[in-house]
């Protein structure tokens, strides 16, 4: 395997690839919107344990940008910034497609959060998203992504 195609066995998922300082993850799935809630699975589980955590309910937000990078960028970073702001990390969570104007694409979000402080950290915290080497794309296999997050 070269580091960049997902197994081929598998119709979804994610892995951790290691990357000097910093953490890599990437996914694959059928759909954009698959591909993306694997990574988010991919981020959270690389540093928690949410086993024992304690749910707090439902929170949702619309996520908009003008490329599917960007989409995902904007996911990872409403991850991290709910885990900063608010003490709270998704054991699941429901992407939605959603037309902007102007050809921008957007995604509403619905994430199951529980509580961090509940959580067993098992890994580097997440400080922030990296643009570079960051993907999303469709492949004749479906999509993959990857993004290098900074801990």
């Amino acid at each position: 395997m070269d580091g960049r195609n997902p197994p081929e066995q598998a119709r979804s998922g994610h892995r951790t690839v290691p990357h000097t300082a910093d953490l890599r993850v990437e996914a694959w799935s059928p759909t954009a919107e698959g591909c993306i809630g694997e990574l988010v699975s991919a981020l959270v589980g690389s540093f928690a344990d949410l086993s024992g955590a304690p749910i707090l309910g439902e929170r949702a937000c619309t996520v908009e940008a003008v490329s599917d990078p960007d989409l995902l960028v904007g996911v990872l970073e409403e991850v991290v910034y709910r885990m900063d702001a608010d003490g709270e990390l998704p054991v699941a969570l429901t992407l939605e497609p959603i037309r902007g104007l102007d050809g921008a694409r957007s995604l509403r979000v619905r994430f199951r959060m529980a509580d961090a402080a509940g959580a067993v950290q098992i890994g580097a915290v997440p400080k922030a998203v990296s643009r570079h080497d960051l993907r999303l794309s469709a492949g004749p296999e479906g999509w993959t992504c990857g993004v290098t997050v900074d801990v």
